[in-house]
């Protein structure tokens, strides 16, 4: 996958959710900077949108024509970059497999399935194994490892600690942050999970994923961003592989994290901090409830 043409169709998605609450868009470097991408990309999202019918550009004008419809955006495997795409695909295969300790994972059989080469999944391990949860052995094998109470209680230590700062920074975007329009989508979803949990449970995990990692982004720090990927990794999927009571742990979760979007829309510092503490907290709790049920 070419590293532009992902750029290129991310960004593309994303103003397509723009524009499904605005009638015109704003300035070419306004929306570069929104978007964090080149003018040349911006260029190249405009054109796009006034081929489909979507806006018409004219010099600084940018009139909205239509809403976007679901055909409109490009499939989220094309937007994705790879690390996501081996990530994704490295979480199902141990989650397929029981992730039990002991549980080998071969790195040419992960970049067989994924497409790619080994040398992207190997660097992908390496990063993930400093945290300890899996350990190389010879011939491109490694190995899943468990992780203490100890180890737990360090990285929710440093993952509040992160996510204190970025949902603070999250109710001081600007009205026109594209993360607005990306949270009253994801609020949707919830509310439809909500809906349909003794069905759909199960949809939880990639939803909480997405939305934490949308409030951790708004941080702009990429030591956070970059850090916040393997304590998702770590710290979500372990108390997933724990399935016990796990409808009522996530419809328990689904319901703190429409609180904890309220509070964000609220702007309100101090509702946004205490509805994060309360989640954090909660799910603070599951995991070592997780760890001690798997002892």
């Amino acid at each position: 996958m070419a590293k532009q043409n992902t750029v290129f169709k991310d960004a593309y998605n994303r103003t397509l959710k723009l524009i499904e609450e605005t009638d015109s868009l704003p300035s070419e470097p306004e929306l570069g900077g929104a978007l964090g991408v080149s003018r040349t990309t911006v260029r190249a999202v405009l054109t796009r949108l006034g081929e489909t019918g979507l806006i018409v550009w004219d010099k600084r004008a940018k009139t909205v024509l239509r809403r976007p419809s679901k055909s409109d955006y490009f499939p989220s495997e094309e937007t994705d970059s790879l690390s996501e795409i081996i990530e994704r695909s490295f979480m199902r295969r141990i989650l397929a497999g029981g992730a039990q300790p002991g549980m080998q994972i071969n790195e040419l059989e992960l970049a067989r399935e994924i497409g790619t080469g080994t040398t992207s999944v190997r660097e992908f391990l390496i990063r993930f194994s400093r945290f300890g949860l899996i350990e190389k052995r010879p011939n491109s094998h490694w190995v899943l490892k468990g992780f203490t109470r100890e180890f737990a209680l360090e990285l929710t230590e440093v993952r509040e600690m992160f996510e204190l700062r970025s949902a603070a920074r999250f109710g001081h975007l600007a009205e026109d942050h594209p993360a607005w329009a990306e949270l009253k989508e994801v609020e949707a979803q919830h509310r439809e999970l909500l809906a349909d949990i003794d069905k759909r449970y199960s949809e939880f995990s990639e939803l909480d994923e997405r939305f934490h990692l949308l409030v951790q982004k708004a941080s702009s720090n990429r030591f956070i961003i970059d850090f916040y990927d393997i304590i998702s990794i770590v710290f979500h999927y372990h108390y997933q592989w724990n399935k016990t009571n796990a409808r009522a742990r996530n419809a328990r979760a689904l319901e703190e994290h429409t609180d904890y979007i309220d509070a964000l829309f609220s702007r309100d510092a101090k509702k946004i901090e205490e509805a994060c503490r309360r989640h954090l907290k909660s799910a603070r709790e599951t995991l070592l409830q997780s760890i001690q049920d798997a002892e």
